[in-house]
């Protein structure tokens, strides 16, 4: 491959990097014309198709924990595969709905498949990435699935542009296809041993196990702090695909157009830069300070889009771009450092369980931020961006000393029991 492409060498990696492109681009084919097919074919209300998306994500989000556990007991290659069957079929149901209850009778399964399965990604990514490459395997996998949601998008254009039902037919199958063509490709990867097998006791060291009881992530507080920041500075991608593009029309006056420029700049930035700015962070002590800096970065760029309502429009226009680059950057930043975070912290055998907790955190966080977001930067205008800027930095400037207490409080490197994911590349 060439020295631009997101595709890794070959290796194992590279077979999770083409079932994850295959997997994105069935996602973007869904996300652009997923509403679309629901209102203008299925004819439920843009209002009922919002609230049931909203339902059924926070639903969903309570198998993240169940599921990123299971993955620490058996092969995360295996479950995950048969996740995306499961998902496979849920996508393929939503032919059948023709109803408001009919909608929320496939949804919230199909939610809950989709918050378990980041869950154990994380945990695959674990395993084949080890200790020393996950977070750097994680970066490469948000390259690829960057560009897979682009290709995905476009090809919905052509569905959207026929705007007939066959046509969202043929989109909803594509989507169910992909999904099972990226088992097939995962199942391709060598077997991953379990680090805890179903019915063996936990025999981690200090405060995270052993003595009996098994101790949870969601009963870590430390963890759920640092996890807390991070996931707050995660409402970073509601802000780009929500308010930004809803500021960039209503507020800079800039065309519509200008959203698809603005939102194609960071994806081209994530591919280019994500595994360049994801070095540094395998460890929590300096992934802590890289989400500080991700914070102050982020923070950077909430003035920038401030200053474009009181600009022309081809100024504006120029500025949000730059702003969008510079926020790009802070995006890259916490993905790695939050990924770093999440892993190191996690005691041996429960890498699953605490991405888990990580993902059901930024879940929420981004699931309250779409309105109150919204709220603050449309409904407070400059000021509700430099309220923004000083949230994301403050929760920046906050990581390292709760990563600090984070680290003092997890079992000593001693601990880690063979077996674990990473503990070899496979």
């Amino acid at each position: 491959m060439g020295r631009l492409s997101p595709l890794p060498p070959p290796g194992p990696l590279r077979t999770l990097a083409y079932a994850t492109l295959v997997n994105t681009v069935g996602a973007g084919l869904w996300l652009a014309g997923g509403a679309l097919y629901l209102t203008r074919d299925v004819g439920l209300s843009a209002t009922s198709v919002g609230a049931g998306l909203t339902v059924a994500g926070l639903v969903g989000l309570s198998a993240s924990v169940p599921l990123g556990a299971l993955a620490d007991r058996w092969d995360p290659r295996t479950l995950r595969a048969v996740l995306q069957v499961g998902q496979a079929v849920a996508a393929l149901a939503y032919l059948l709905v023709g109803s408001f209850p009919a909608f929320l009778a496939v949804a919230v399964p199909e939610a809950l498949l989709a918050a378990g399965n980041l869950a154990v990604r994380a945990a695959l990514v674990a395993a084949v990435g080890g200790p020393d490459g996950r977070v750097h395997a994680f970066a490469t996998l948000r390259a690829v699935a960057n560009l897979g949601i682009t290709v995905g998008t476009a090809l919905a254009g052509i569905a959207l542009a026929v705007d007939t039902h066959r046509a969202y037919q043929v989109l909803i199958v594509g989507n169910a296809a992909t999904y099972l063509l990226s088992a097939a490709l995962l199942l391709r990867l060598p077997p991953i041993a379990a680090p805890w097998p179903a019915g063996a006791a936990h025999r981690s060291a200090g405060p995270h196990g052993p003595t009996g009881t098994r101790r949870g992530p969601l009963r870590d507080g430390r963890f759920l702090a640092v996890s807390g920041v991070s996931a707050v500075l995660s409402t970073h991608v509601t802000v780009l695909v929500l308010v930004v593009p809803l500021w960039t029309v209503d507020r800079a006056g800039a065309p519509p157009p200008v959203v698809s420029a603005v939102l194609l700049a960071n994806t081209v930035l994530t591919v280019l830069l994500a595994v360049r700015l994801s070095r540094g962070a395998e460890r929590a002590a300096p992934a802590a300070r890289k989400l500080r800096r991700a914070g102050l970065v982020l923070a950077a760029a909430t003035p920038l889009y401030a200053a474009t309502a009181a600009l022309p429009v081809l100024p504006a226009v120029v500025l949000l771009l730059v702003a969008t680059a510079v926020w790009t950057v802070g995006d890259l930043w916490h993905g790695a450092a939050g990924a770093g975070l999440a892993y190191d912290l996690a005691p041996p055998g429960a890498i699953g369980a605490y991405q888990g907790a990580d993902g059901l955190l930024a879940g929420l966080a981004q699931a309250l931020g779409r309105g109150l977001l919204t709220l603050l930067v449309l409904g407070g205008g400059p000021v509700g961006w430099l309220v923004l800027g000083g949230i994301l930095a403050a929760a920046g400037l906050a990581a390292p000393a709760l990563a600090r207490r984070a680290i003092a409080n997890r079992p000593a490197p001693e601990a880690r029991a063979a077996g674990v994911p990473g503990g070899s590349r496979v």
